[in-house]
């Protein structure tokens, strides 16, 4: 694998690190496939290795979370706004959308008759995009392509599953996991709507990585453990379960000073802005710490 990579990267101009954001095994017998060339360059055997390269060369990835970003063989491309905002809608309404629908929520501030327009600019813009069609039109409903890999949905998958069937059933790279699920959904748009998006990006994403954080402290990787619960609070800083694991995690390493610590910023910053006290059940933890 490491040698496909550094072919692929040398020949092809494939960046290394688009093969881990795929995540995706390349055949053993395409990398079998590389033989010493007279020059000593390795070269491809055009039987099977043909097929593998125009797999990676034409794969299409969406990147969502945090800043946009569209992948195409490694290799980012340039979307004009329109494109953009279209293609991010329909990665996460992967059920598809309703073209007025669509139209109504991209461009709200205008008629419908311009909403339309420029629906069908955006619609026109993004088949300029390459040779494979990242949007699919079925009569009036528009969807993402399915060649086209969405790492928001990826990792709803895996936190769903995680959050379903246990650890067990979720990916190997737990820790990758946890940074996945630290990144916002679209770092710096303010679209109306991603209101609701976000919100129900950030429900998941709390409740995998507070499950992953106790996961983490009952193996003791305390380290892991902090990592994941203070992803959590920057979700969502009001949060009281992560916070608490966050003691938790304090208190297991024997270090009682920093949970007191922790909570007495947690009660600081509940009683400044809500006016409100942490629960009886933070309160009992803290008291314990500090009587033992």
């Amino acid at each position: 694998m490491d040698a496909f990579v550094e072919r692929s990267v040398c020949v092809f101009g494939v960046s290394r690190n688009y093969f881990q954001r795929v995540g995706k095994e390349i055949p053993d017998a395409a990398i079998g496939a590389c033989v010493p060339g007279p020059t000593g360059v390795q070269r491809l055997q055009p039987k099977n290795a043909s097929r593998t390269v125009l797999a990676v060369m034409n794969a299409v990835r969406l990147e969502i979370l945090g800043p946009f970003e569209l992948i195409r063989g490694g290799r980012s491309v340039a979307v004009p706004v329109g494109a953009q905002r279209l293609l991010a809608l329909l990665a996460v309404r992967s059920e598809g959308i309703h073209r007025r629908a669509a139209a109504e929520q991209l461009w709200p501030e205008c008629p419908p008759i311009r909403a339309a327009a420029n629906l069908r600019s955006a619609l026109c813009q993004s088949r300029k995009l390459g040779p494979r069609t990242v949007v699919v039109c079925d009569g009036h409903r528009l969807a993402l392509s399915p060649c086209v890999a969405v790492d928001h949905g990826e990792v709803c998958a895996a936190a769903r599953q995680l959050l379903e069937e246990g650890v067990r059933a979720a990916p190997s790279d737990l820790d990758r996991l946890v940074e996945d699920l630290g990144r916002p959904l679209l770092l710096g748009w303010d679209d109306e709507w991603l209101i609701l998006e976000r919100e129900r990006w950030d429900q998941m994403r709390l409740y995998a990585l507070e499950g992953l954080a106790q996961h983490f402290l009952a193996l003791d990787r305390y380290l892991a453990a902090h990592q994941a619960a203070l992803a959590a609070t920057v979700v969502d800083p009001y949060r009281e379960t992560a916070h608490r694991i966050a003691i938790e995690v304090h208190a297991a390493e024997g270090n009682v000073a920093c949970a007191v610590k922790h909570y007495l910023e947690y009660r600081r910053l509940l009683q400044q802005e809500l006016r409100v006290s942490p629960s009886q059940r933070m309160t009992e933890l803290i008291r314990e710490l500090t009587t033992a």
